[in-house]
């Protein structure tokens, strides 16, 4: 008689718990979900008359500082607290006619800024700062994956200096 035993710990198997897990933790370090991005119609308007901005060429970022999102304020155990960076990324109307060119821009600079964000989220999350980020692209022609990767790396390193800048004048 053959004894079968309950957790069979082939290779194989231990491979593919090993791998899953390890997709899953990192999958949930690079996310843009609902909570991380500015949709308030209330965020972005003050956001655009109070924030400060900066170019980088193709994009013009607007940056507001130390404002905690409307869901935090209103209800702090909510989960969408833990989030202190909120972004929004958008093109100009008059440089692509077409919507589809429009998204494709979108959704290249979000995707740019999931895989990145993460170093300025952690300083943030130590600092207990909110920092609300919106892009616009501003070139008159469609870019590609790789410039828009790069150019979101220097916008967070910037956006790191104007937030250490901004943390040691309240200190």
């Amino acid at each position: 008689m053959r004894q079968e035993h309950l957790y069979n710990f082939s290779s194989g198997s231990i491979r593919s718990f090993l791998f899953s897990t390890y997709f899953f933790d990192v999958a949930k370090q690079f996310t843009l979900g609902k909570t991380e991005r500015l949709k308030s119609r209330k965020l972005i308007d003050q956001l655009f008359k109070e924030g400060n901005t900066f170019n980088v060429f193709p994009f013009r970022v607007h940056f507001l500082v130390g404002v905690p999102s409307i869901t935090t304020a209103a209800n702090p155990d909510n989960k969408a607290s833990k989030f202190h960076l909120k972004m929004g990324a958008g093109a100009a109307i008059r440089n692509f006619v077409k919507a589809t060119d429009r998204n494709r821009i979108k959704r290249i600079t979000k995707e740019s800024w999931r895989l990145q964000k993460n170093i300025l989220q952690q300083k943030l999350a130590e600092k207990k700062i909110f920092l609300n980020v919106f892009l616009i692209y501003t070139a008159k022609d469609l870019p590609n994956y790789e410039t828009v990767y790069n150019k979101v790396r220097i916008i967070l390193d910037k956006l790191i200096k104007q937030t250490d800048e901004n943390s040691s004048k309240d200190s």
